[in-house]
């Protein structure tokens, strides 16, 4: 046997092995036999390296190390999912299904352990690993490629035998460590003298963050797939089908994932699967249940940061006691008063707690929560430190009750409790504690993305009282700035160069940075694009107009509602445009709105554009495109495939287009 037949019969075995062992969790060689024949592959790829491939078993590392990581966006967000904290709540879901579905027969389910990991995406294209990233903010993630490579678990190229590979795969999965190779580890750093790890996700995020993968390949990361993003050339009908192609293109899925039908399923399922988490090898902090059927999927449709066909049913949490030491009271940058417990560190699922938040004033009342109280805590979803109840047996003697003051900690002024709200707020919007953040928000990447605005120079400005308000930032005059810390005249000039370049900013990026509560980046980008971008006739709205935008639920109106009732915020804004703020409002030609108010659904691969090109092409000329075939939607375009889709859309006497005809008709809109 020739050098090149030895090579690609060897490259074959190990892909086999990485199969086997990491797919079907039944190896059928030992460690050593397949590091002998990966030692063996290399040795050889040595000597003929005009013979390696990238999809080389041997080619997993070896990349020099990076300097930082880019990023790369995802084509479809990469979402969290809704909570349910208890079996009722699920029950509560199942309704909810059942009631958008119209239907009252049982729901049929997947369930999936919830790992308590690190979410990842991978791209493969034409069956090869293009490249990884990380959740991010769910939108754009980093480049964690080079990293990504050096799991085995990850197959450099997708097995072919059985399903048709996807010209275009995207497939989400959650990286871990699982909880013997953690005790090895943090065992192995601890004698050479490194700090240890907390527990197996932070080792397992820190090992995904290295910039040189050669650190990565020696730490024990494994991955399990469970979530499809865009895929091309293949379409499936229920998500066990997507499951079950995933191993059989090489891709690992998770061995206690089960087919549920009916509410009652689900709760055996989560209950079992609770009751044996500490036997599974690595950590689970619940379960995952997800609508099976993908066109139902399209039918329940999303939030703004969760799908309504899935949900997350964490377990409960494990316990402990410990000394509440003192209570410490944080004022956060929306005036929000919190009190916070210091403990007497204690472990909970290998993670130290020294602080656990008391909320308010009324939950330290109703627990009767005292200074040097011995207390019980759970990590709330295995996340959030919390104190369940006092063990008042163990009462210090003459301990007394705990009462919030009734001035702000910082600014000394008065603090006042809104209706139907338990939580204090201090309303100063001069508050130091409030300012600092509410600058630092502002000036933000996402936001103005002032360069050089850092904290130090914030708490500069604020502490000698230079600015109480983020409208004051465009006051800021070069002889003041000179004459701080660290801030010469070189310093000062490209400050107020970045600050005045800020002020030509998008409607998304001001509202974001203006810290209303519950409007992140994603909500902002919907208001924009509902209020055309235009901030006066947003900060005159209603919370009835604001309800019926899609993805902004009633507690994000009420508060963007109660955020413009507050003259200062609007006098802040005004100032900001005052002092030069110039917030873009994209102008519409008139042939841009030829299909206003009309809404596309596609279906099917289409052989001439991308989803993302004709989702484009509708927006250029006003329409809006929808997931879901609905009463509501005017034209569906069909592709290759067409699924279940056709079917509703003949239900409803939806306008059918082929790929052709939707082309033509955008054409045409150029001239008439």
């Amino acid at each position: 046997m020739g050098v090149e037949e030895r090579i690609t019969k060897i490259r074959k075995e190990l892909n086999e092995h990485n199969h086997y062992y990491y797919v079907l969790n039944d190896p059928i060689i030992s460690d050593a036999e397949y590091d002998t024949l990966l030692r063996e592959l290399e040795n050889l790829e040595k000597e003929r390296p005009e013979l390696i491939v990238p999809d080389s078993p041997t080619q997993r590392v070896g990349a020099a190390p990076l300097t930082e990581f880019g990023t790369i966006p995802h084509s479809q967000p990469m979402q969290s999912l809704a909570n349910a904290m208890n079996p009722d709540e699920l029950i509560v879901f199942d309704k909810r299904v059942k009631k958008l579905l119209n239907t009252a027969k049982d729901i049929n389910y997947i369930g999936e352990p919830k790992l308590d990991g690190i979410g990842v995406e991978l791209v493969y294209e034409n069956g090869y690993f293009k490249h990884g990233s990380t959740r991010g903010d769910g939108f754009i993630g980093e480049d964690i490629t080079q990293n990504l490579k050096t799991i085995k678990a990850i197959p450099l190229k997708l097995r072919d035998r059985k399903k048709k590979i996807p010209s275009l795969l995207e497939v989400r999965g959650e990286v871990f460590i699982s909880k013997k190779d953690f005790k090895i580890l943090n065992k192995q750093r601890e004698l050479n003298g490194e700090s240890l790890f907390a527990n197996p996700r932070n080792a397992a995020a820190g090992s995904l963050r290295q910039l040189d993968s050669k650190i990565t390949a020696d730490r024990p990361l494994s991955i399990y797939c469970y979530q499809q993003g865009l895929i091309n050339d293949v379409v499936f009908t229920t998500h066990l089908e997507f499951l079950d192609a995933l191993k059989q293109w090489g891709l690992p899925i998770n061995l206690h994932v089960q087919n549920l039908v009916g509410i009652g399923a689900v709760l055996d399922y989560h209950k079992n699967l609770e009751a044996i988490r500490n036997e599974i090898p690595y950590e689970i902090d619940g379960t995952v249940i997800k609508v099976n059927s993908l066109s139902e999927q399209e039918i329940l449709g999303v939030r703004s940061r969760s799908p309504r066909w899935a949900i997350a049913g964490k377990f409960k949490a494990q316990q402990v006691t410990t000394i509440l030491e003192k209570i410490e009271i944080q004022v956060g940058r929306t005036g929000a008063i919190t009190p916070v417990a210091r403990l007497k560190p204690v472990q909970i699922g290998g993670v130290t707690i020294t602080n656990a938040t008391l909320h308010n004033q009324d939950e330290i009342d109703r627990k009767d929560i005292r200074i040097g109280d011995t207390v019980l805590i759970e990590r709330a979803g295995d996340v959030i430190p919390k104190i369940v109840k006092v063990i008042t047996e163990k009462r210090v003697a003459n301990s007394e009750k705990f009462q919030l003051p009734d001035t702000c900690p910082i600014c000394k002024h008065t603090v006042i409790k809104e209706v139907d709200e338990a939580i204090l707020r201090c309303q100063n919007l001069s508050c130091p504690a409030q300012i600092k953040g509410r600058i630092e928000h502002f000036v933000s990447r996402n936001a103005l993305n002032i360069d050089g605005f850092g904290r130090k120079l914030i708490e500069q400005l604020v502490d000698k009282n230079i600015i109480k308000s983020v409208d004051q930032i465009f006051t800021l005059k070069r002889s003041t700035l000179i004459n701080l810390e660290r801030m010469a005249e070189k310093s000062a000039d490209n400050l107020l160069s970045a600050i005045n370049n800020s002020k030509n900013t998008t409607f998304e990026r001001f509202v974001y940075g203006l810290g209303i509560r519950n409007v992140g980046e994603h909500i902002s980008k919907i208001l924009a694009k509902h209020f055309h971008s235009d901030i006066h006739l947003f900060m005159s709205t209603t919370d009835e107009k604001l309800k019926n935008i899609s993805e902004i639920g009633p507690i994000a109106a009420e508060t963007n509602v109660q955020f413009w009732k507050n003259k200062n915020n609007i006098n802040v804004v005004l100032n900001c445009i005052k002092h030069g703020v110039n917030i873009a409002i994209p102008v519409a030609s008139p042939t841009a709105q030829k299909l206003q108010n009309v809404v596309f659904v596609f279906t099917g691969k289409l052989e001439k554009l991308t989803r993302s090109n004709a989702k484009d092409l509708v927006e250029k000329w006003g329409g809006r495109v929808s997931n879901a075939v609905s009463t509501k939607t005017d034209y569906l375009v069909i592709g290759s495939g067409a699924g279940s889709k056709l079917k509703k859309a003949q239900q409803f006497g939806v306008k059918t287009l082929s790929e052709n005809e939707f082309l033509k008709m955008t054409e045409k809109l150029k001239y008439n």
